[in-house]
């Protein structure tokens, strides 16, 4: 891709930040990334999510829009994880959602939402209805636990923490990158396109933005990462809960992410009593293998979230990019997000934006 640009300042080193900055600079570009925290990425929610591509299962909270975006991704990631300086875990083996009786009901409503959604988004894989011999075939050590499920083919999941060491680890190696930690910086400190500074700045910190985008709030989410060796699940599993969604994601070396709660709040105080015994809870009643797991870590995060839920890209004066929102969905709409944040940059338009429902604005 040719860039009718030589430079850019890149505020905030997640998910978003990380991806752009990789992208850039394979395109030729000159990168100064700046993250108010370190390398590690412990600020951000990217650390702490489960990473899982899921379009249809999420459609039971998020418009059509996400779920275009969501789809779109899942084809796009191999293609941003292929040069990246390490391997990343990434599978496609569908998402299984279960449910106990006493929650049949909303199931059943669920059903009647993601049914819609397929006929919404006809290139989804339409979901198959399974019986107890159905879910036991698609995992083994679930046995007869459960008389009914869904399952949604060709959703994923990748590992979210190797991926944003694969990203660093691969802007390290790049030339004409320069990575800035502790180093908090806001798009007033910059005055792009003038003698010494960046062509562009892109402001990709999330919450640590709200000052600059008032409607930005925080959403929080409440997860629990476990090694658990005696469990062996093949693919992400949600159970239909009264008051949220709950999953249970596999990643690498037995280790699990359940999650995840949604709380309207900003506070990043620990995990509370109630959600982390809702949460270890319904990883038991799954598999009882979970009895024996040993609790890695309890972690809460607040996800960048604006009115809408929808994630935005605007342009609030010239050559400065801010891009925001992405709630509960980062990574399942990241390349979406990614791929029409390049066309802006390059085009100063996003046919892709437009085609999927993500909100661009110009200055």
């Amino acid at each position: 891709m040719s860039l009718p640009f030589q430079s850019a300042a890149i505020l905030g080193a997640g998910l978003m930040g990380r991806l752009l900055a990789v992208t850039l600079a394979r395109a030729g570009c000159k990168i100064e990334l700046f993250e108010a925290g370190s390398p590690e990425a412990e600020g951000a929610a990217a650390r702490v999510a489960a990473a899982m591509l899921a379009p249809l299962a999420e459609s039971a909270v998020a418009p059509v829009p996400v779920v275009r975006m969501g789809q779109y991704a899942l084809s796009r990631w191999p293609e941003l994880l292929a040069p990246l300086a390490q391997p990343v875990f990434f599978q496609r083996e569908g998402t299984l959602v279960l449910w106990h009786r006493q929650d049949a009901a909303e199931a059943a409503r669920l059903a009647r939402v993601l049914a819609r959604t397929g006929t919404q988004v006809p290139e989804l894989a339409p979901m198959r209805t399974l019986d107890g011999s159905g879910i036991a075939a698609l995992e083994p050590s679930l046995g007869q636990r459960f008389a009914q499920g869904l399952f949604l083919p060709g959703e994923g999941q990748l590992d979210n923490r190797a991926l944003l060491a694969s990203l660093l680890a691969t802007l390290q190696a790049s030339p004409g990158v320069k990575l800035h930690w502790q180093s908090p910086r806001t798009p007033g400190d910059f005055s792009p396109g003038t003698p010494g500074q960046p062509d562009w700045v892109i402001d990709c910190r999330g919450l640590g933005a709200k000052p600059q985008w008032n409607a930005l709030r925080g959403v929080r989410g409440e997860v629990v990462r476990v090694h658990a060796p005696e469990v062996a699940l093949q693919r992400p599993t949600r159970l239909v809960h009264p008051r949220y969604p709950l999953y249970i994601a596999p990643k690498p070396g037995s280790v699990f992410v359940i999650g995840a709660t949604e709380i309207e709040s900003d506070d990043m105080s620990p995990a509370s009593v109630r959600s982390t015994l809702e949460l270890l809870s319904a990883a038991y009643a799954v598999h009882s293998g979970f009895a024996e797991a040993r609790i890695l870590e309890i972690a809460t995060q607040c996800r960048p979230t604006l009115p809408d839920n929808l994630p935005a890209i605007r342009q609030p004066q010239p050559r400065v990019l801010q891009i925001n929102g992405l709630y509960r969905h980062g990574f399942m709409i990241a390349p979406a997000v990614l791929d029409a944040a390049m066309e802006l940059l390059v085009h100063g338009r996003s046919v892709l934006a437009q085609n999927l429902g993500l909100e661009t604005s110009e200055a």
